[in-house]
């Protein structure tokens, strides 16, 4: 089933709905239960609350009715990956609260992510919900990107380039010898989905992991709403050699064998893959 335009605009319209409504409550909700039961590389993919599972499922509520009238498929991050998303030409990619951590810690860098992806891995709609800002963001493959339902472009240059990344991130061994060449200003340590955000919001600004063996380096639910965003804004989302970023890999949700590139201009995505290439050699 190939959805045309106009059902893009009305799942993104569901979506909508429920990244407001979930982001809404998750403002005004403290964490009181928090587990460390999670697999994960690092303390932030570890760290699980009740409210993540609450939120999962009021962001289901609302998107339940879609999955039967477009035959969609799920892949959220508080349940189990049942493989549907390889078998139907659309999925839902769900992340309730991503940056559970500064969650936790009552600090920015946390938000709701919802995202429509393809099959072959193309997000088609992605969603945000800031709760600490309450900005909404969003865009619709080919549709343009919005930032609290106005048209959003990317901001003029400024003088001072940044760098977003994740604590894990940081503390790699290749992070203090690429920004000592890039001179970036490190601007804050976030969830994915925020670092992405930030980075958009604040050119020119970069945002990467590079490639690792063991799983990590997040998951298909921490990019893909990202992705579709930075793509009708004309900025770079891919793997940290360029490629499409690989949102429906059959053997793994994890995305630790491409890494993960965000940039606001195609010159310096350019100069984040060299500086790759030059580590690795």
């Amino acid at each position: 089933m190939k959805l045309l335009p106009d059902d893009l605009t009305r799942l993104a319209d569901v979506a909508l709905a429920a990244a407001r409504r979930t982001g809404r409550y998750i403002s005004e909700t403290r964490p009181t239960v928090v587990r460390q039961d999670k697999d994960g590389d690092c303390l932030a993919a570890q760290v699980l609350t009740e409210v993540d599972g609450q939120s999962q499922e009021m962001i289901l509520e609302i998107l339940r009715p879609t999955f039967a009238e477009f035959d969609l498929a799920l892949l959220a991050e508080e349940s189990e990956d049942d493989g549907s998303r390889l078998e139907k030409d659309y999925f839902w990619c769900i992340d309730p609260i991503d940056g559970t951590l500064s969650f936790i810690e009552n600090a920015p860098g946390y938000s709701v992510s919802i995202a429509l992806i393809a099959r072959d891995g193309i997000p088609q709609i992605g969603v945000v919900y800031d709760p600490v800002e309450h900005n909404l963001y969003h865009a619709i493959r080919g549709q343009g990107a919005f930032r609290n339902s106005e048209p959003w472009r990317l901001a003029q240059n400024g003088d001072r380039l940044r760098i977003f990344t994740d604590r894990s991130a940081a503390a790699e061994p290749w992070f203090a010898p690429t920004n000592e060449v890039l001179q970036a200003e490190v601007a804050a340590h976030g969830g994915g989905v925020m670092n992405a955000i930030w980075t958009l919001e604040n050119p020119p600004a970069c945002y990467f992991k590079y490639p690792k063996e063991r799983p990590g380096c997040g998951c298909f639910w921490d990019f893909a709403a990202t992705a579709c965003i930075a793509h009708e804004l004309g900025a770079v989302a891919t793997d940290i050699q360029g490629h499409r970023l690989d949102l429906n890999r059959r053997d793994s949700i994890y995305l630790n064998h491409g890494g993960i590139l965000y940039a606001t201009d195609g010159e310096l995505a350019a100069r984040v893959r060299g500086l790759y290439e030059e580590y690795r050699a």
